[in-house]
């Protein structure tokens, strides 16, 4: 980080970091998420000031407002300090592991990708406010080095394979079943009763008394 008064171009004080790459995961979504977190941790007044340029995080106030830079600068060196621990928004883990929204429900609801809490915030507009699942970073990372979206699409598509092939096979034993009654009866209204050779001599002669 460097504070210093830029004579080049202006007499404004200036403060920057370096923009931290390494914690966006390769998201351009969570990059901006990491921006917005640091304008929302400023004072109102102060987010103006605030910019992300050339990968670099830079803070600019006019010359005599060097109590407010520090301020500021006090808020972006806090978030940045922990800016690797910062959940993870459904928007960023879409991005970050390339899934659609349905996959990161469904695999939320099971436990493949497990919450790490949530957050409610007021969206401007809306009357109510909404509650959404946030995620561990470090899960995340995991699950983008291991690649393990992919995986579970096999095993989504297997198990779904599975269930309409046991659907199929119930549907097709539910047929046989209703069928079955009609056959068995139109069979006993052809053939005759069995009789077998010589039975009434046996029976005549007493061996089943």
């Amino acid at each position: 980080m460097t504070a210093t008064r830029d004579g080049e171009t202006s007499k404004d004080l200036k403060a920057e970091w370096p923009f931290p790459v390494a914690a966006a995961l390769g998201s351009r979504v969570r990059a901006q998420g990491i921006e917005r977190e640091l304008r929302a941790r400023l004072a109102f007044p102060d987010r103006k000031h605030l910019g992300v340029e050339d990968g670099r995080i830079v803070l600019r106030f006019e010359a005599d407002q060097a109590a407010r830079l520090a301020e500021a600068m006090r808020v972006v060196e806090t978030v940045l300090a922990g800016v690797d621990a910062l959940p993870v928004l459904p928007r960023e883990v879409d991005d970050i592991l390339t899934i659609l929204p349905r996959e990161r429900l469904k695999w939320l609801k099971d436990g493949r990708l497990q919450s790490a809490g949530t957050r409610t915030v007021k969206l401007r507009g809306r009357a109510k406010a909404v509650t959404f699942h946030v995620f561990d970073p470090r899960q995340i990372e995991d699950v983008l080095d291991r690649d393990l979206p992919a995986l579970w699409r096999i095993e989504d598509a297997e198990a779904l394979k599975e269930k309409r092939s046991r659907a199929a096979g119930k549907a097709a034993l539910t047929r046989g079943g209703k069928a079955e009654p009609k056959a068995a009866k139109a069979s006993r209204s052809r053939d005759p009763k069995p009789r077998l050779r010589e039975w009434d001599a046996f029976d005549a002669e007493g061996f089943l008394r």
